[in-house]
């Protein structure tokens, strides 16, 4: 009966380290993503200043034109508005975490 609890855990042991596994690789790199969007805004040199307002991140740019707004939208912007300088991009609640790490970034 021993033989068969061991068995038991080792199966539940195994069961869990390959779960685990496959979480991980699901989740996105935060980081990495965030290099992205940051280069996706023309880079940090491009960043003048960044305000959040729940789940819009508004960025003002020296160069609108050098965003590129598809890859933005890829990345999961759920809407980009552009006004002068100044983008207002729909990010949900990465807006907060993104100007925490462009504020780093300067």
């Amino acid at each position: 009966m021993k033989m068969r609890n061991i068995e038991y855990l080792i199966i539940i042991v195994v069961f869990l380290i390959i779960l685990l596994a496959i979480l991980k690789s699901m989740k996105k790199d935060a980081h990495l993503e965030l290099n992205k969007l940051v280069e996706y805004l023309g880079g940090k040199e491009n960043i003048i200043k960044t305000e959040i307002s729940l789940s819009r991140f508004k960025v003002t740019l020296k160069d609108v034109s050098l965003v590129n707004k598809e890859a933005i939208q890829k990345l999961g912007a759920k809407g980009i508005v552009e006004i002068d300088n100044q983008l207002k991009i729909i990010l949900g609640s990465e807006s907060k975490q993104l100007k925490k790490y462009i504020d780093n970034l300067k």
